[in-house]
């Protein structure tokens, strides 16, 4: 067997300048007075179906910020702010709203009222919204509002077998990221009323529900988890069994969703289908392999036809002390660990190893800054903060290989900081978070996230801003509604059929 070194030798130093990653930032849009904005999406941001940057998430209420693939974490960055800035310009001429800085939302309306989001009239402009529609049955509203930014990464040469060594060993190894970047440790007690948690009241005031050493609440059992989807213990040992995995999904009926129907006794669409997964998007997990579609064409079918192109990383919190909710220096830490992934050994995985991994995330989220919280590795209890610092101990050649092929020390320093902060739990982003809120905002969630929502925008709009910016943002805006509107005029099916199409087995390759 290779050592990492010897793998990482075998990389000629071009390949690895050849990372590209990009960016999915999503965040609600809030009022001043610092409720859910309930307001349709704004026309200056043009068409949410179409515009290449600037979408809808679940919510009307809640954006998503999208960059291009970049070979540079820097120009990745600044694009990322460049969007922002203009649509921070575009909230403050609707009235003042805001774009919330943390994963768990802000003060929310009865789960009913929380608007789903809308594409317009054409037949795929509809199942996004029906799709929505299903997620609201299956899942609740709530639970969909919860923002986060997904982590797109690729590297030059590398294979689909590759691609899921690579997952495989990120999903042993999520605790690391769950511990160095989790900052939802709180939340807005409006969010579990109703519901069966274990947290509790921070303060005495009752403005917000914590666990003392959580991380983040977001990837634990009250954020993107389903009784439903625990059944489904997919395996990442290569695509044609990832693939026939979500296969099943997508085509067998689950009887809790064949109760809820597709469309109700008026007409009107509940869901997409009645199968345990709507579509593929609908599977949760902290890092997917993904291709990228052509117009119409099934997810699944691409990733069968052409195989893995990137994985996108999902469990990173929004950062609610950063203007744009993540640094370079994050960013960074994320090529070198997933590079670290790719080049060490990863064994097949099992079900026995899969059921282990759950826990071992459950109990980072909930507990994961808990002195002395021991994980599972192969059946045997490991600490976390041991098993993390070897993790990173392991990343030293890697971090120093990426810094000689950008001519920088960035990799290493990073890579350094998130070796102190194992041993620093108190300074952990999730810790800064709790600590903020008892200190500055009388333990008040919501207090705290909208000063820091609004401190992220002051320091946007103060920014350099040109009219030739302003110009090709608008642009973008006006085209983006052309090309909804080409779309709308060229579907010729009704929706229904075109629904019995999309939703067709035999589309899924």
């Amino acid at each position: 067997m290779r050592t990492l070194q010897e793998r990482l030798t075998a990389y000629p130093a071009d390949a690895l300048a050849g990372i590209r990653r990009g960016i999915e930032k999503e965040g609600l849009r809030v009022l001043p007075s610092g409720g859910l904005a309930l307001t349709p999406h704004p026309a200056a941001l043009g068409s949410a179906l179409t515009h290449p940057l600037i979408t809808t998430d679940y919510s009307e209420s809640q954006l998503e910020l999208i960059t291009g693939a970049h070979k540079g974490v820097d120009d990745c960055l600044n694009e990322l702010a460049e969007v922002h800035q203009f649509v921070h310009r575009a909230l403050q001429a609707q009235g003042g709203e805001l774009m919330w800085a943390s994963s768990m939302p802000c003060g929310l309306p009865t789960d009913e009222t929380i608007p789903i989001g809308r594409y317009g009239s054409s037949n795929v402009g509809r199942a996004k919204s029906v799709y929505r529609m299903g997620l609201g049955h299956r899942y609740g509203r709530r639970m969909q509002t919860i923002s986060g930014i997904h982590y797109n990464w690729s590297l030059p040469g590398v294979g689909s077998d590759d691609y899921f060594a690579l997952i495989r060993n990120f999903r042993r190894h999520a605790f690391v990221l769950l511990y160095l970047f989790g900052a939802s440790p709180a939340l807005c007690p409006c969010f579990v009323q109703g519901r069966e948690h274990r947290l509790l009241p921070l303060g005495d005031k009752g403005q917000a529900m914590y666990l003392p050493h959580a991380t983040s609440l977001r990837m634990g059992r009250l954020g993107y988890q389903s009784d439903a989807q625990a059944t489904l213990a997919v395996s990442y040992n290569g695509l044609k069994g990832y693939a026939n995995s979500l296969h099943e999904a997508l085509t067998k009926p689950y009887p809790a969703y064949e109760t809820v129907g597709v469309r109700n006794p008026g007409g009107d669409y509940n869901q997409l289908g009645t199968s345990l997964l709507q579509i593929e998007n609908e599977f949760y997990g902290t890092i997917r392999p993904k291709r990228t579609v052509k117009t119409g064409e099934r997810p699944l079918h691409a990733l069968r036809e052409r195989g893995v192109e990137y994985v996108e990383v999902r469990l990173m919190d929004l950062d609610p002390f950063v203007t744009v909710g993540i640094t370079a220096q994050t960013m960074r830490l994320l090529d070198v660990f997933l590079l670290h992934c790719l080049l060490s050994d990863s064994p097949p995985d099992t079900p026995e190893e899969i059921a282990e991994l759950q826990q071992n995330q459950h109990l980072t989220a909930e507990r994961g800054r808990e002195p002395g919280l021991l994980l599972q590795r192969a059946g045997q209890a490991v600490p976390l903060t041991t098993w993390g610092a070897e993790v990173l101990a392991e990343c030293v050649p890697l971090a120093a290989a990426l810094d000689a092929t950008h001519g920088t020390t960035d990799y290493s320093d990073a890579l350094r900081d998130a070796r102190a902060l194992m041993e620093a739990p108190e300074r952990t982003p999730s810790a800064r978070v709790l600590a903020s809120m008892v200190q500055d905002h009388e333990s008040n969630f919501e207090r705290f996230a909208f000063q820091q929502s609004a401190k992220a925008q002051n320091t946007l709009l103060a920014l350099p801003w040109s009219d030739a910016q302003q110009a090709r943002f608008e642009q973008m805006a006006h085209d983006s509604v052309a090309a909804q509107k080409a779309i709308e005029a060229a579907d010729t099916l009704p929706f229904e059929p075109w629904r019995e199409q999309y939703m067709a087995v035999g589309g899924l390759g």
